[in-house]
């Protein structure tokens, strides 16, 4: 499993000509790095901007699956309403079946609102995740309800309850699922590549896909972007590996 990051890691330092000829290269140069952020001589496909991209569509979407979960988790392991068992039957329900199924769906309404070719069309269908609602309601239903009744004593509404208890005390759910949804979404390649074709909007990973385009005369650069795509990843679990293990022991309680 570690010998082809291995292998990725060091062509993308390799000098131009040793790129895939041979595993350990004689010497280590940045210029494939240097490459891809000067433009690479391709001003309407530039990487960087493709990761920036990538960047900005992830921060967005796993954000927004924190906060999201947090909120519906909370209303239906906390509150009583009309309508509560169905929509947590429903969410059970739902993922069961494969998302792949509601790809051409997904894909048509997006084009009938008007939204293809843009940034909301890669935004928009990942703006909430069943299985992060799913993780918080199995979360919050432990919850003390004594302390919930204390909080609304003290005058705290449902999302000061939401944001200054309940996300604090899931902290290391909270870092299991933004761990896994952004690693979902950064690595995403199918619905950004049905859903927008303009270059300046596409993510890394699109862009990736078209290796064989301009870009295939420069295998130095593309190891080098497919690196940079694991550093993100590799940064986040290193700087939440504390939490993610935390949480990791809660689910497998």
């Amino acid at each position: 499993m570690i010998l082809p990051y291995v292998y990725l890691l060091l062509q993308s330092f390799a000098p131009w000509d040793q790129v895939n000829k041979t595993f350990i290269p004689s010497a280590l140069t940045l210029r494939s790095y240097e490459w891809i952020f000067n433009g690479g001589g391709y001003a309407s496909l530039p990487l960087v901007n493709a990761l920036l991209n990538s960047f900005m569509v992830t921060i967005v979407d796993s954000v927004s699956v924190v906060l999201v979960g947090a909120i519906v988790g909370y209303a239906l392991s906390i509150l009583d309403f009309r309508g509560k068992r169905f929509i947590n039957n429903f969410i059970l329900f739902q993922m069961f079946y494969p998302a792949i199924i509601l790809l051409v769906p997904t894909f048509l309404i997006i084009r009938f609102v008007g939204l293809y070719n843009t940034y909301w069309a890669m935004i928009i269908p990942k703006l909430v995740s069943l299985w992060a609602i799913f993780m918080y309601t199995s979360f919050f239903r432990s919850t003390p309800l004594e302390m919930i009744e204390a909080a609304r004593l003290d005058g705290a509404n449902n999302l000061s309850i939401i944001f200054r208890i309940m996300i604090p005390m899931a902290r290391s759910i909270s870092t299991i699922i933004f761990l896994f949804v952004f690693m979902e979404r950064w690595t995403e390649l199918m619905w950004d590549l049905i859903v927008v074709k303009e270059p300046t909007r596409q993510t890394l990973n699109v862009l990736l896909s078209s290796m064989f385009g301009p870009y295939g005369a420069y295998p130095g650069p593309l190891y080098a972007a497919a690196a940079l795509l694991t550093f993100p990843i590799l940064f986040l679990f290193s700087l939440f590996s504390r939490n993610f293990v935390k949480g990791v022991q809660l689910v497998l309680r």
